[in-house]
């Protein structure tokens, strides 16, 4: 990655997506965020990031926002709705930016997927998969369209979420079976690890704190190092 490249990040408004900001700006790394809404513009900007607004069901608008001036080195996106929202950005949102990322050469997307989407459904309980099945189902669709586009990607699949200090004990493995909750600030921590890191591309990994599994207590962490 050059000096002059960016990291483009899509959902840096809230939640993992924030987090992921601030590590990136932590880390010295130019950031590029897709805004959908104008509130959070005052403060990321303050923050040091070139802000564009753009909502990623539009996909001129992501491709205009993605091939800009600035060279984008990697994309990371935490774009995804809730089960009792309209139309959702989890797959046809990821799926732009999927389409963008492509047409501007960039070196690595990192989709921030879900513990229960794809193989690892059989991680969680049935009834979490029926109040959450029609996110998951996109979030697969979403994760498949990234995997065939060619890019190289890491998926990460988070368990559930708690908005709490970092703990430090976030891990990353190929095991579908774990499940477990993970701290926002831990997840961002590790996504911000994989940019850098060869171990973590062309993988679909799922994200729990160590200290927070549910059941099954020996499994294989990744080494991002």
């Amino acid at each position: 990655m050059t000096d002059e490249s960016y990291i483009f990040l899509a959902g840096a408004s809230r939640g993992v997506g924030r987090e992921i900001a601030n590590c990136l700006i932590e880390q010295n790394q130019k950031v590029k965020a897709l805004l959908r809404s104008e509130a959070s513009r005052p403060e990321l900007e303050t923050m040091g990031i070139n802000v564009v607004m753009g909502d990623a069901l539009d996909a001129a608008a992501v491709e205009g926002a993605m091939l800009g001036d600035e060279p984008i080195y990697a994309v990371i996106s935490t774009i995804g709705g809730l089960p009792k929202d309209g139309e959702r950005a989890d797959y046809l949102g990821n799926k732009n930016l999927i389409d963008a990322a492509v047409k501007a050469g960039v070196q690595k997307f990192i989709l921030i997927s879900s513990i229960g989407s794809g193989s690892s459904v059989v991680a969680i309980p049935p009834q979490a998969l029926e109040t959450l099945k029609p996110v998951l189902i996109e979030k697969e669709q979403a994760e498949n369209y990234l995997i065939a586009s060619g890019l190289t990607y890491t998926v990460i699949r988070p368990g559930g979420l708690k908005s709490e200090p970092p703990t430090g004990n976030g891990v990353l493995t190929e095991d579908y079976k774990i499940a477990g909750t993970i701290h926002r600030a831990d997840v961002a921590r590790l996504v911000c690890q994989c940019l850098s890191s060869d171990a973590a591309n062309n993988k679909i990994l799922s994200a729990v704190d160590r200290q927070m599994l549910y059941g099954q207590a020996s499994f294989e962490e990744l080494r991002l190092t």
